[in-house]
């Protein structure tokens, strides 16, 4: 699947989106961006230093952010607005329902800083729940990119793409470990890695945490099959039900509430449709806390000891009752 052979390098995801942004710009003059006082944090500084006719700082107004997107996107651009996740989807949903969604038109929201990697700034800032408030709206595209290379990627396909777009980025640096052949394309899912005992279906930062869960699952004998999810909605279904009809076992993996978002997604599709023996591994119904990253990611069970752990179980359990 076209992975990188070292691993060796961090970079935080929010930069290939800036990188995209600015690629995309250069491909179309449709594309403008506007931005909620964040420039810097969200990456989108390398365009309005590129672009500044095309850009807009509306400051600290999140609602105002994504209906200027939306009256932009009227007019024919292809507006992209970045904010920190807590505030855009946080605090501006209404607005993006109504002026966006309803309307179908080809808004790109990008909310930065989401999961509890945010770190120190605590639960506030700590946004779990973008997934889950993203999927419910009619017309809306859901994107969470593993790492600062697919997130360049994404970018460049949003551009393209008609309808409303949400991406989520993290803050921290995390391992880049696809290449510029990896492929992406909005509404598929990969396999990373392939196997037979168990399936563990990842979004976003966690694709990199399931990815070493395999490895030390494969140290115990049992093969995962690592389903990377960039596009939450539309969910790749078929590659989903192959990947559990084949291993009967699932585990989903990440950093966001699992009510409503990738667990839940994967759970209503198997639930309809193969019902399988699964566990969601995420943020369970709670806030975040302050704390370093790392630490956090173990705190929560987001570590890929954790999703390792929940695969060893929900084969054994199964051993166990099949005696």
């Amino acid at each position: 699947m076209h992975l990188r052979h070292d691993w060796s390098e961090k970079e935080p995801i929010r930069k290939g989106f800036g990188r995209g942004l600015l690629e995309a710009a250069k491909f179309n003059k449709n594309v403008v961006a506007a931005c909620a006082d964040l420039t810097e944090s969200t990456q989108m500084h390398l365009f309005a230093n590129e672009f500044p006719e095309r850009f807009i700082e509306v400051g600290v107004a999140e609602q105002n952010l994504v209906t200027i997107g939306a009256g932009m996107a009227a007019m024919g651009k292809i507006p992209f607005v970045s904010s920190y996740a807590a505030f855009s989807p946080g605090r501006n949903w209404e607005q993006i329902r109504t002026t966006i969604a309803l309307n179908d038109r080809p808004v790109k929201i990008i909310g930065s800083h989401a999961g509890v990697s945010v770190g120190p700034d605590g639960a506030t800032h700590q946004m779990l729940e973008d997934i889950a408030l993203m999927r419910t709206l009619p017309n809306m595209v859901v994107i969470a990119p593993c790492d600062s290379v697919e997130a360049e990627k994404a970018t460049l396909a949003m551009a393209k793409d008609k309808h409303p777009n949400y991406m989520r980025l993290a803050r921290e640096a995390t391992t880049v470990f696809t290449s510029p052949h990896t492929p992406f394309e909005i509404g598929q899912g990969y396999v990373f890695r392939k196997g037979s005992d168990v399936t563990i279906v990842a979004t976003g930062t966690m694709t990199f945490q399931a990815l070493t869960a395999a490895k030390l699952l494969a140290n115990k004998d049992i093969s995962a099959d690592v389903v990377h999810i960039p596009t939450i909605k539309p969910l790749d279904e078929e590659i989903i039900l192959q990947s559990a009809s084949k291993t009967r076992h699932v585990v989903t993996a990440e950093e966001a509430q699992i009510i409503g978002g990738l667990g839940g997604a994967v759970a209503e599709l198997l639930g309809e449709k193969l019902p399988t023996s699964m566990i969601r591994i995420g943020i369970k119904d709670r806030f975040g806390e302050s704390g370093e990253p790392e630490e956090l990611l173990k705190h929560f069970g987001l570590d890929a000891e954790a999703i390792a752990k929940a695969a060893h179980k929900l084969l054994t359990d199964h051993t166990n009752h099949a005696h």
